[in-house]
């Protein structure tokens, strides 16, 4: 299993590395042991979190309310839940819930 996720439950759980102010919203592939990501959103008062969980909700199918930023490495590295996603996107390259 790659590093990038893993599966408690019908929870997902994604360890990502965010390039804000990029000049699309897209997920680029793996990077190590985490998924990379480029937001268009700036890392100023919150608002790169908020537009990370809005897009993770519309990627995977879910309410915002089921996207959770669980932990910060650091400013870039983070550590998401999704609540039993409904659909993964391709390039998130992650495979089904046992």
């Amino acid at each position: 299993m790659p590093d990038h996720y893993q599966w408690q439950g019908k929870t997902l759980l994604l360890h990502c590395q965010l390039q804000p102010r990029a000049a699309n919203d897209e997920i680029v592939g793996i990077q190590g042991d985490r998924l990379k990501i480029r937001i268009t959103a700036p890392p100023v008062d919150g608002k790169a979190n908020q537009h990370l969980v809005a897009l993770m909700a519309k990627w995977f199918g879910v309410a915002k309310s089921r996207v959770s930023i669980v932990r910060v490495e650091s400013g870039r590295q983070k550590t998401l839940t999704i609540d039993a996603p409904q659909k993964i996107p391709r390039e998130a390259a992650v495979g089904d819930a046992n």
